[in-house]
């Protein structure tokens, strides 16, 4: 099973990732252990999706990453303002 994230910070900045191990990767977040989100602080799990195929998840990822009307569209749903 693979998954594509998105965790927000306490200043609600938006991470959109995905991976094969949803808890670990989380962990690794939140601890800092992630270059790129390594300066936020206080990250929270807001929304996940699970998928079949490493390929589907990628695919979702960098269509939420263009931050077009897929993104908006989500953050819509899950009544995250943005």
């Amino acid at each position: 099973m693979f998954y594509v994230y998105i965790i927000e910070s306490v200043d609600k900045q938006h991470y959109i990732g995905y991976s094969n191990n949803l808890r670990r990767r989380i962990k690794e977040h939140i601890s800092g252990k992630t270059f790129t989100t390594k300066k936020m602080r206080r990250l929270e799990l807001i929304y996940y999706e699970a998928y079949s195929s490493e390929a589907l998840a990628r695919e979702r990822e960098k269509k939420l990453k263009q931050f077009g009307s897929s993104y908006q569209g989500l953050m819509k749903r899950i009544k995250i303002k943005l």
